[in-house]
């Protein structure tokens, strides 16, 4: 059975400079930085710069919650105050695949012997957190693993103790082929990682590249850190940066009323509505298999009333390229009455966009559910069983001349 407002959670990314300041909190040393936006812009970013104590040359890197920024130039070097302004100005309010540019980070630039890879993650195969190690940074882990797949070292981490055993940091050193000069910063820094990862319910902390200078000192030259966001109740701090970051806007709508939305494909016009992740993902694979596209799905929670379930396919309606919306529910806390009165509440409401609903209930008022939706006369089909709902959803697409997308 469902837990009520309890769903599957998603990480909410931070910034670089998000993370950094985490990371600073947690004493793992980081580059001096500043961040420019445009009211820093209009006010003077060099004055900003200098305010912050930053000599030159800097890096300016834009703050976008997405990787690969520096080849679609989203870094750049500047070598004084003149070509400073020129490049915020230039790089405020850029589009980087789709997210706009609103504020950048600029750090001084670092001089640095090596660049190294280092990450906690929640690993979901061991149930535990993963540490990776690489003394190739600098580029992108899947990356790493490709081309050097021996120079990666990953080790479940006991989440029972809250200390990192040494034999752990000597076996990623000696796995990967890494001299053990900075053997005991490595550690350090791995257990301040470590106390970061569990106090703000992390599901990945990662800093790419690693710099490791001539001294042997270790530096976070960029970071990353993605929380639970069934957490953000326990963490105001977090919270407060949410509104900071580009989202959906059917995102921040479903999230008002405790829903998970979850734009998928943008060429899709199939949307998908479920009680449960499982049972989600369940359904869009077997939507895929027909060769039909999933434009976005939202998870409902659990204990859904008709007003609620009324809400969530509005927003589902709402999204011009659905032209189909799947309601997969198991009626457990949330009855399967409430949500076939949510939908006809809906439907009527939406009526003239000409688009189809169907349904599948299994549980708690079924029978009344299904006689709810055959007198409303609205054009919603009740399907028994996910296959039989996916094959009435392919017929539609057949119909409306969609073939396989």
């Amino acid at each position: 059975m469902e837990h009520p407002g309890r769903r599957a959670g998603v990480p909410m990314k931070l910034l670089e400079y998000q993370a950094a300041s985490l990371f600073e909190k947690h004493g793992v040393p980081i580059q001096k930085g500043v961040v420019i936006d445009s009211a820093a812009l209009a006010a003077g970013a060099v004055k900003k710069i200098e305010e912050a104590g930053l000599a030159f040359p800097v890096v300016i890197k834009a703050q976008v919650q997405i990787g690969g920024r520096g080849k679609a130039g989203g870094v750049k070097f500047a070598e004084n105050a003149e070509e400073a302004e020129k490049l915020c100005a230039r790089m405020l309010g850029m589009d980087i695949r789709g997210f706009k540019v609103k504020e950048l980070l600029v750090v001084e630039k670092k001089e640095i012997a090596r660049e190294w890879y280092l990450s906690i993650m929640l690993d979901r195969y061991t149930k535990s957190p993963l540490l990776i190690f690489s003394p190739v940074g600098g580029m992108d882990i899947e990356e790493t693993a490709r081309t050097s797949p021996g120079r990666i070292a990953r080790v479940p981490l006991n989440p029972m103790e809250k200390q990192t055993p040494l034999y752990v940091i000597d076996y990623v050193l000696d796995k990967t082929g890494t001299d053990k000069n900075c053997r005991a910063a490595l550690l350090d820094l791995v257990q301040k990682l470590y106390t970061l990862f569990f106090a703000y319910y992390t599901m990945l902390v990662e800093i790419n590249p690693l710099a490791v200078d001539a001294r042997g000192a270790l530096t976070a030259l960029d970071g990353k850190i993605e929380i639970d966001d069934n957490a953000l109740p326990f963490l105001p701090d977090i919270s407060a940066w949410r509104d900071k970051l580009q989202e959906d806007a059917d995102v921040i709508e479903a999230r008002k009323s405790d829903f998970l939305f979850i734009p998928i494909e943008d060429d899709g016009s199939v949307g998908v509505m479920s009680n449960g992740s499982g049972m989600l993902m369940s359904c869009i694979d077997l939507i895929s298999k027909k060769g039909m596209k999933v434009h976005a799905a939202l998870d409902l929670g659990g204990g859904a009333t008709a007003e609620r379930i009324a809400e969530a396919v509005r927003i589902m309606l709402g999204r011009p390229k659905i032209t189909a919306v799947f309601i997969c529910v198991f009626g457990g806390i949330t009855r399967c009455d409430e949500v076939a009165r949510g939908a006809c509440i809906a439907m009527r409401k939406n009526e003239a966009a000409g688009k189809q609903l169907i349904l599948r209930i299994e549980g708690t008022n079924k029978d009344e559910a299904a006689r709810i939706v055959a007198e409303s006369g609205l054009p919603i089909t009740v399907a028994e069983g996910i296959p039989k709902s996916v094959e009435a959803i392919f017929a539609l697409h057949q119909k409306e001349g969609g073939g396989a997308q």
